[in-house]
């Protein structure tokens, strides 16, 4: 049985760990070496390291910080911002990175996607989506199964959040399977950072849609957030930020939550 993820994530800007609340309000949370060797320590399955403004600026990550981080951990590592070509994969595969995230990039260009795949291997390419609810409204007597703007239409973003794009996140989401990713990070931009836990509508809609893993993001706030993300919406990973960053919960003190609810989890 394949055992569920738990992912601490460092957004990067200026070469800090920051985050904030949909998108907005970003306050510092540390160094980046120094809090990726904590997440180590504490048993974290993965990391995932974004430079959450480099697509919007125009450059490339910060591969100098990836190599650092690399050299002090040794779980898993994906990295995204400001990749736009097969050269910059490689150079961040090189400098330590397991995985590759492209979210604007890959919009822009979905050829990316299939070459990155052909030329790495699918279980290097993570396609990340940034979804905001299209034409949302308030349920009656909403459910928890429908967690999240009352919506059966999300739309992505991309620059970090900052620029509409007019695609159909599910759409996307099935495109970006078939063109070989191996893996959708997926954020709700309704949810994040609101610790009202994850959006469990938009979650199971693209998890039952696509035959590839899914890590959900955005709005986890309390233990209960994470075993409904993966019963209820089919999540494959959890991902999340401030909970972590400021010692809210503990990655064990998850795993053993998940565990006692029969999720299984590598302890």
């Amino acid at each position: 049985m394949l055992t569920k993820r738990i992912i601490p994530c460092l957004d990067i800007k200026e070469g800090r760990v920051v985050k904030g609340v949909k998108f907005l309000g970003l306050r510092d949370a540390g160094d980046p070496v120094e809090v990726a060797k904590v997440y180590d320590a504490a048993g974290a399955d993965e990391l995932v390291f974004l430079d959450i403004t480099a697509s919007f600026e125009k450059r490339k990550t910060f591969v100098e910080l990836v190599e650092r981080i690399a050299q002090n951990i040794f779980m898993p590592f994906t990295v995204g911002g400001g990749i736009s070509s097969v050269a910059d994969i490689r150079n961040l595969l090189n400098a330590g990175a397991e995985k590759v995230s492209m979210n604007t990039s890959a919009v822009k260009c979905p050829d990316l996607i299939s070459d990155a795949a052909a030329r790495f291997g699918s279980q290097c390419i993570v396609v990340a989506i940034d979804a905001k609810a299209v034409n949302s409204e308030k349920k009656d007597e909403p459910s928890t199964m429908d967690h999240g703007p009352w919506t059966n239409k999300w739309e992505v973003y991309i620059n970090g959040g900052r620029t509409a794009t007019g695609i159909d996140a599910l759409d996307w989401a099935r495109q970006a399977a078939s063109l070989g990713a191996g893996e959708i990070l997926l954020t709700s931009m309704d949810f994040d950072g609101t610790k009202d836990g994850y959006d469990i509508a938009l979650t199971k809609t693209v998890a039952e849609a696509v035959n590839i893993p899914v890590i959900a993001s955005g709005g986890a706030g309390k233990l209960p957030d994470f075993y409904e993300v993966i019963v209820k919406a089919k999540a494959d990973a959890c991902l999340a930020a401030s909970l972590f960053h400021y010692q809210e919960l503990e990655v064990q003190q998850i795993k053993q939550y998940l565990k006692e609810k029969g999720v299984a989890v590598r302890l």
